[in-house]
């Protein structure tokens, strides 16, 4: 996915055929480590020695997953990527009676559907935060700030454009009734904010709720540390003020209408 091609058309017949392959558990909504072994010869190693379902034999990694996962929205596989995530291949949409733990805690690995006792059947084990969690932030950054937000402009300049990936559904769920209530600005948008370098908080204003998949904001209000107020029309962020954001620098607040 990452090094055959860029090409659209093509990521997304890759992806369908991934998922009709060997390596996609219908029953978990996810993708085995492995295909089965059933047959294999034990000169293929100590994957031989696990129970089907359970390591290193057709389980499901959560690491491998992840890469997998970030690798379509990388691709810009969009809809197939919050298609996967919201199906329960990744931890925010898992049952967690059936993960066994807190959906805050990813797992080395879940035994799957080819496991021979089907209470176990997606349940996690091995507590790890290591690559799982690397995956899952590389994937909130594409998800809310994009690939690239600093670049240099035409004249050599460092400049600033946010280039979100951010749902519909991020904004008002209908289809989920645990989802969390939507949230407006004075003018009626819907907003979803989050934290820039986990200091400058930035809102996204979405006047009819729709997906906001690798577009530009129209324009930005940036708030300084006294309250001043920047205007900036269109999608990038001039070089003086792209600096001072860059730096955490005397900057309060970010709004990106769209």
């Amino acid at each position: 996915m990452k090094t055959v091609t860029k090409e659209k058309e093509a990521l997304t017949e890759l992806y369908e055929k991934v998922k009709s392959s060997g390596l996609r558990d219908d029953e978990l909504n996810m993708y085995y480590v492995s295909a089965s072994l059933k047959g294999q010869s034990y000169d293929m190693g100590r994957m031989m020695a696990f129970s089907p379902g359970w390591l290193e034999n057709q389980s499901i990694w959560s690491h491998m997953s992840y890469k997998y996962y970030l690798e379509l929205l990388r691709g810009k596989l969009f809809e197939q990527f919050f298609s996967e995530m919201r199906g329960g291949g990744m931890l925010p949409y898992m049952d967690p009676v059936k993960y066994g733990r807190s959906l805050m805690e990813c797992s080395s690995f879940l035994a799957s559907s080819a496991f021979p006792d089907p209470s176990m059947h997606g349940r996690g084990f091995s507590a790890r935060l290591s690559g799982s969690t690397a995956e899952f932030l590389s994937m909130w950054k594409l998800i809310f700030i994009g690939s690239n937000p600093f670049y240099l402009d035409e004249s050599g300049k460092v400049v600033m454009a946010l280039k979100p990936a951010v749902p519909s559904f991020f904004f008002k769920d209908e289809e989920d009734a645990n989802a969390a209530e939507p949230t407006y600005d004075s003018e009626g948008n819907l907003t979803v904010s989050f934290k820039l370098f986990a200091h400058i908080p930035v809102t996204y204003h979405n006047p009819d709720g729709s997906d906001l998949f690798d577009v530009n904001p129209k324009s930005y209000k940036i708030t300084m540390a006294d309250d001043s107020v920047e205007l900036v029309s269109g999608g990038v962020i001039p070089h003086e003020l792209a600096v001072k954001i860059r730096k955490i620098y005397d900057i309060k607040a970010i709004d990106a209408y769209f």
